[in-house]
């Protein structure tokens, strides 16, 4: 069962105080809203966000699938603009998370580990939320599927901004497995090969109730974390086995989504987002999907661990049929859609930015270029400035023999030395180039450890019983 703490008293930073005073009291800085209760722009889209859990970077048709396929997915991106350089926040699932619901990172909002079931710790209810944010211009909001900011009831996604909920609070292969409506479980251990049918069909009716409104949905799969499960029209329908039948159905979803908004006439009123949280996960092998030709997978800061498949679609907004190249990062999609809906941004700091003029292209119009930082845990292991990667020495854990039907596989530790990466000419991060640029070794040394002190210094506290 969820955890059943009293919530008049929480542990804030080791303080003990009222559930309705701020969590982040302790820390160096509050975060709250922007100007609530502003109008909405007149042209606001409603806002989709479709998140997959550890689907690899080629485990989309256009990404280049093999022994599956993914029209759906495919359509979205021929409608929008594909994006071949998009990150997510960290390699592992909460934190991932939190950088996308915060335009944090990780790091920075106090959460970079994995959560369990029952920890005392989750995403601290000041950190604002995409959802609060669009809740401050009058957005309809609902989640549904897998959370994992904290299953304890005062971390759940309807105190973080979501007017509904439906899912699971962590990851599936987690115990004891509650299934929930809103804050209340409804069934323990549901039937996994049902998940995707059934969060599709909670996202069809949000969308028809709030055809009339402004809303904001975000749909995150549980699929294909392992153990991965389809329904029994999916079963045994891709040559890539039971993964590719999983993407399949989700795919499936997708294009449930797409043709419920073609059939409610609100396509082009619509702001689509499809992303994976991380990497394949690399050690159940045929269960475990492929980031090819990208370097390893989840839980490294290779790019199989954070470069993801990720598509924008806005009708009207965005141009059709684009590849855009430009680095474009999870946690870009919060102040971005402050920027197309008229919402405040947070009072506090945060690290994305406004990435809108890359997404439509606009002649004469950039965003500010961006620098990627690449962290494991609380200990930053590369970072990333136009072609260039620099991976500061760190180990890592490399499969050595996948596995099999869901059975993990083995995996050995290994060390990288100080190398530097042409990700342009080499997306594998095969070649070290460190000796032939000494110059870009040193001005991505400074810029990292800069950055890495300052951020530390500023990060703000999870919030804690």
């Amino acid at each position: 069962m969820l955890a059943t703490i009293p919530l008049a008293v929480i542990a804030v930073g080791g303080c003990r105080t009222e559930a309705s005073a701020a969590l982040g009291a302790g820390s160096p800085e509050a975060c709250a809203t922007g100007d609530a209760g502003r109008e909405p722009l007149p042209n606001s889209p409603n806002v989709i966000i479709v998140l997959t859990d550890d689907q690899g970077y080629s485990d989309v048709g256009v990404f280049g699938a093999q022994g599956f396929t993914t029209p759906n997915l495919d359509r979205l991106a021929t409608e929008g603009v594909k994006l071949t350089n998009f990150y997510v926040g960290a390699p592992i699932c909460s934190p991932s998370r939190a950088a996308l619901m915060t335009g944090s990172y990780p790091i920075r909002v106090g959460l970079t580990d994995v959560l369990k079931p029952g920890s005392p710790i989750g995403l601290n209810p000041q950190e604002v939320t995409i959802a609060e944010l669009l809740k401050s211009v009058g957005y309809a909001t609902a989640a549904i599927g897998k959370w994992h900011l904290g299953d304890a009831k005062i971390f759940l996604p309807t105190r973080q901004g979501f007017d509904e909920y439906f899912g699971l609070p962590y990851s599936n292969d987690m115990t004891p497995l509650p299934l929930l409506e809103n804050e209340d479980v409804i069934e323990e251990s549901p039937d996994l090969s049902q998940l995707t049918k059934r969060y599709t069909e909670k996202a069809l009716d949000f969308i028809t109730r709030n055809q009339q409104n402004r809303f904001f949905l975000y749909l995150a799969h549980t699929m294909p974390h392992i153990p991965i499960a389809a329904s029994d029209e999916f079963k045994g329908k891709s040559a890539r086995g039971l993964y590719g039948d999983v993407i399949m159905e989700i795919d499936w979803s997708v294009g449930q989504i797409l043709a419920k908004l073609d059939e409610l006439g609100i396509a082009n009123k619509t702001l689509v987002v499809f992303a994976s949280d991380n990497g394949p996960w690399l050690l159940y092998g045929n269960h475990a999907g492929s980031a090819r030709p990208l370097r390893e997978g989840k839980f490294t800061t290779f790019e199989g661990g954070q470069r993801v498949p990720g598509i924008v679609r806005w009708p009207d907004q965005i141009e059709a049929n684009r590849v855009s190249a430009e680095v474009v990062t999870a946690m870009d999609l919060l102040p971005t859609i402050a920027a197309i809906t008229g919402a405040a941004l947070p009072t506090c700091t945060i690290d994305g930015r406004n990435v809108l003029p890359i997404l439509e292209s606009s002649p004469g119009d950039t965003s500010p270029p961006t620098t990627m930082y690449f962290y494991a845990g609380p200990e930053l292991q590369a970072v990333r400035a136009g072609q260039w990667k620099l991976h500061l020495p760190h180990s890592y854990n490399t499969v050595t023999e996948p596995g099999m039907e869901g059975d993990p596989g083995q995996e050995a530790s290994r060390d990288i030395p100080m190398s530097l990466f042409d990700l342009d000419a080499d997306p594998g991060e095969t070649t070290d180039l460190s000796e032939q640029h000494p110059d870009v070794v040193s001005e991505l040394m400074g810029t990292a450890a800069a950055f890495d002190a300052d951020l530390k210094k500023h990060a703000r506290l999870p919030g804690r019983f």
